[in-house]
């Protein structure tokens, strides 16, 4: 056990005993952008809004000593468990550079270990990418790469405060590819104030066009404290309408599915389940992984804990030998069994029957019945279950809601 690191949550230093066959995650937070989008709520910070409190140098080193620390904690008397999944998420990760991002991946490679055929997956904008930089990365150990396309439209790009320009994400996957990587994701949102069908459907056309193997999908939701938030609030622009989102996710799921790609989970298509995102999956089941970087979240066991926001915070209790936990929490049986629920029924392979409680079950009944479930077929080692059908993704958070009333 690491001596002489304070914890203020009182859980990292001490998470429950894990499952050593489980898969294990990591998560790094790189919480800088160049420019702040007008929908993002997310824990990032442009060069302006930082000032001179704190640098990507200063992020950089005390994300290394959090995942030193990290190692310590989980390794107690014995190793840390080997890492089968690594996201570098932000914020925009590749601002740091091709070889902060290796190098970073070079210290939890040489403190926890990867396991034998590791994903690791790192965000990308396309406009701060580039032949060398995806060279550099495959050379360094990274599988997988998620590319922001959002929309071709440049309309729709200028309603979300998006820094790049049509067409440069289409050359980015085609330069990830030439650079060696088979996974590759695009991400697009749908339901933007003043897109059109014929706006969506050249987007999806493009999607498909450049052979990636894998699709995000997201309607767009308008967060409080947000510039689209205000925009729309000062009636500058129309707000989003459900009926409309619904028929927007309806044309992404049949245009994807005429290009050969399946849903997984209800905002995620796959070409085939090599392309599935294994670190995702890990959130979606249940699974442990730590966060590493300001702002991040963990989970072990049923721990759960979250670090300091601001990266001056996070790197000033990195620099004083803490870990940077701001909070946390340890989930109740009650607490996960809700989890489960809540995220099991998103993925397309749905939940066994064991998973739900005998009044839940009925409740999923009248799901099926009302054309919003289907029973999964009998057999193998989790008997049958419920799974979402096509119609039922539209309503998924409703379904579950309903089930667990």
């Amino acid at each position: 056990m690491t001596t002489g690191v304070t914890d203020p949550a009182g859980l990292a230093l001490s998470p429950p005993p894990r499952d050593p066959r489980a898969p294990f995650g990591i998560y790094l937070h790189v919480p800088f952008c160049a420019s702040r989008c007008g929908y993002c709520d997310f824990n990032t910070y442009t060069a302006g809004e930082l000032g001179s409190a704190t640098s990507p140098a200063d992020w950089e080193r005390a994300a290394a000593l959090e995942i030193e620390r990290a190692a310590s904690v989980l390794a107690g008397s014995g190793s840390p468990p080997l890492v089968d999944t690594v996201f570098v998420g932000g914020g925009t990760p590749s601002l740091v550079g091709a070889d902060v991002l290796v190098g970073m991946l070079g210290r939890i490679r040489s403190t926890f270990g990867l396991a034998p055929g590791a994903e690791v997956t790192t965000e990308s904008n396309p406009e701060s990418t580039s032949p060398e930089f995806f060279g550099r990365l495959r050379e360094g150990g990274f599988t997988r790469i998620s590319l922001g396309m959002q929309s071709t439209a440049a309309h729709v790009l200028r309603v979300l405060d998006r820094a790049h320009t049509p067409g440069r994400p289409q050359e980015a996957v085609a330069e990830a590819g030439r650079a060696g990587f088979d996974h590759i994701n695009l991400d697009v949102i749908y339901g933007t104030p003043g897109e059109t069908d014929d706006d969506l459907a050249r987007t999806l056309d493009a999607v498909v066009e450049t052979g990636v193997d894998h699709v995000s999908a997201y309607s767009l939701i308008v967060e409080d404290g947000t510039a689209l938030a205000r925009r729309i609030r000062r009636g500058e622009l129309p707000g989003t309408v459900d009926d409309v989102l619904a028929d927007r996710y309806e044309q992404v799921a049949q245009r994807l599915a005429r290009a050969g790609f399946h849903w997984y989970e209800v905002s995620n298509f796959a070409a085939d389940e090599s392309g599935y995102c294994r670190h995702n999956m890990g959130y979606w089941r249940g699974g442990d992984w730590w966060g590493i970087g300001p702002g991040a979240h963990s989970h072990v066991a049923g721990a759960r804990w979250w670090n300091l926001r601001h990266p001056a915070r996070y790197a000033a209790a990195c620099d004083a030998g803490d870990l940077p936990v701001e909070g946390g929490e340890r989930l109740t049986d009650a607490d996960r069994h809700l989890e489960r629920i809540m995220t099991g029924l998103r993925l397309a392979e749905g939940l066994p029957d064991a998973a739900f409680t005998a009044q839940e079950r009925a409740r999923a009944d009248l799901q099926v019945s009302a054309g919003l479930l289907r029973r999964r077929p009998p057999g193998g080692a989790d008997g049958g279950g419920y799974a979402l059908t096509e119609s039922g993704r539209l309503l998924a958070d409703g379904v579950v809601r309903d089930v667990l009333l």
